[in-house]
């Protein structure tokens, strides 16, 4: 529905485990090398293990698509069978002629023999077993007996098993403990790293044809991550929620809103939602005593100062004078906390006590959490309504922070036109990438500039999609072979761009189609 909205050739998250968009990212690139390596070894019995949704099917079609040609594969999807069922679902495969009804003894024979076979002609044959830790004990018991049909030098049949980790708890059983000491290689699939979903899903759109600046923010990342706690399933079915939140609303950029959306509009959230509010209940309570711990030590502070400035200098015949003995008149009591609440006509008042004053009402009402002055903020305010005016202050200059940011495009699009003026017509660049939101933009310029001079960055004016569009170019080059060189050497984070040569006349003719030169 939204493919040809952010220019897709198909949909980009998928949660059927696809060979053509496998993420070698988190670990997973090196995990299926190491696994190839030790099939090939055909040595003992391997194990992968990994939480519900972390890609262990895909993992498992990578190896049936990478394995050597001699290396015939064997899948079984559904082990939770009987010891005596295993063997004739091996059998069936592996399509072996053995009647329905045959016992233990005559399937294992036929197995056997089939084997024999295979390696003979040079073949090897192995055989993986996903949802392995749903296997009862004693099937996992047959399966090493499987293990040990081999010749004099080589094992026949070669055993992967992929699980959950309860998998681990089964063979941690002692009854089971032969089968664990055959086990010689064993790997773990860990949850993507927040970093790392940031790239497994650019790295899935660059897959179907995207050719954009970013989709999703470094804050859009963060929240995919925490919601989908780094799985790939759970990151596929929110990205893809997503996207098509944000096309409802006809936007290019996926806004915190709409991976709300789509978190909301998934099971697993469901799930995890009663833990969820109780941390988030924890942290409001958690913030909301942090602030009213500081609203009390400001007004004890504020208003113990008041009270030692009292005691230590009090005023000739002041009910605030110390107690001249150890008890005290009730009617001396009663006058001073009638003295405290309405102070005799013309007693003096210092001004310090004036200032203290205003400090103290501030700190009895503190600020709502929700107020965007700190209480701190607040208090001096309040204190310095009441020193004498001096010299009005100068009205405060608007924060400069972002003019970096702001001032990067317009500079680089007038350097762009510059360029173009002075440039041959055969002098080749390399196109980055492209956005139709200028912020957006002015964003990517500023990370590039991490890592590439901003001065051989140029930014020109064109149209994508019937929209106005901003493209951002790198370098100037004599020739396409010095334009490929620096291609080649452009940091990974900008690679994963797709970037590719242009001409300065192929800019210019572009600009010129479209009525942006």
């Amino acid at each position: 529905m939204y493919y040809a909205h952010f220019g897709l050739n198909e949909a980009p998250f998928r949660i059927t485990p696809n060979t053509d968009v496998f993420f070698a990212g988190g670990n997973r690139g090196p995990i299926l090398d190491a696994l190839i390596y030790a099939i090939s070894q055909g040595e003992g019995i391997v194990k992968v293990t990994g939480e519900v949704g972390t890609g262990k099917t895909m993992l498992c079609n990578m190896l049936q698509t990478r394995l050597p040609a001699h290396i015939e594969t064997v899948y079984l999807a559904h082990p939770s069978v009987s010891p005596e069922e295993i063997l004739h679902a091996i059998a069936f495969e592996l399509q072996l002629k053995v009647v329905r009804d045959a016992n233990r003894m005559e399937v294992m024979q036929a197995l056997y023999a089939y084997l024999l076979e295979r390696h003979a002609a040079g073949k090897q044959v192995v055989i993986f077993v996903e949802e392995s830790q749903n296997m009862p004990i004693a099937t996992l018991e047959e399966v090493r007996l499987l293990s040990n049909l081999e010749t004099g030098k080589h094992k026949l049949l070669q055993i992967v098993l992929f699980g959950q980790p309860e998998l681990d708890a089964n063979l941690r059983q002692p009854n089971i403990r032969q089968l664990r000491e055959r086990i010689t290689h064993s790997f773990a699939l860990p949850p993507l790293a927040a970093q790392e979903v940031g790239e497994y899903l650019m790295f899935r759109l660059r897959a179907v044809g995207y050719r954009g600046p970013d989709l999703f923010s470094a804050n859009v990342i963060k929240r995919i991550a925490q919601a989908s706690a780094g799985l790939t399933r759970r990151v596929n079915l929110i990205a893809d929620k997503a996207l098509l939140a944000a096309f409802s609303e006809n936007t290019h950029t996926v806004e915190p809103r709409h991976v709300a959306a789509a978190i909301r509009d998934s099971e697993f959230a469901r799930d995890d939602a009663p833990e969820g509010m109780r941390r988030r209940w924890l942290i409001a309570l958690g913030s909301l005593a942090a602030l009213l711990l500081i609203a009390a030590a400001i007004y004890l502070g504020v208003h113990g100062a008041a009270t030692f400035k009292s005691n230590a200098n009090p005023l000739p015949d002041s009910p605030f004078a110390p107690a001249r003995s150890a008890t005290e008149p009730a009617e001396v009591a009663k006058a001073r906390g009638l003295e405290s609440k309405a102070p005799a006509a013309g007693a003096a008042v210092e001004p310090a006590d004036r200032a203290l004053q205003p400090a103290r009402l501030a700190a009895a009402d503190p600020p709502s959490p929700s107020s965007a002055t700190p209480v701190v903020a607040q208090v001096q305010h309040a204190v310095a309504i009441e020193v004498p005016a001096g010299p009005p202050a100068e009205p405060a200059k608007p924060q400069q922070a972002l003019e970096p940011a702001e001032d990067m495009l317009d500079s680089r699009l007038r350097a762009t036109r510059r360029w173009l003026e002075a440039e041959a017509a055969q002098t080749h660049s390399i196109q980055l990438l492209g956005s139709e939101n200028p912020q957006q933009l002015k964003d990517h310029l500023s990370s590039i500039a991490k890592s590439i001079e901003i001065n051989s960055l140029f930014v020109y004016r064109t149209v994508a999609r019937q929209k106005p569009f901003l493209t951002v170019l790198y370098g100037s080059f004599g020739s396409r072979e010095a334009a490929q060189d620096a291609l080649d050497r452009l940091p990974p984070h900008l690679k994963a761009f797709k970037p590719y040569l242009r001409t300065v006349q192929g800019v210019r003719e572009e600009m010129s189609r479209n009525k942006t030169l």
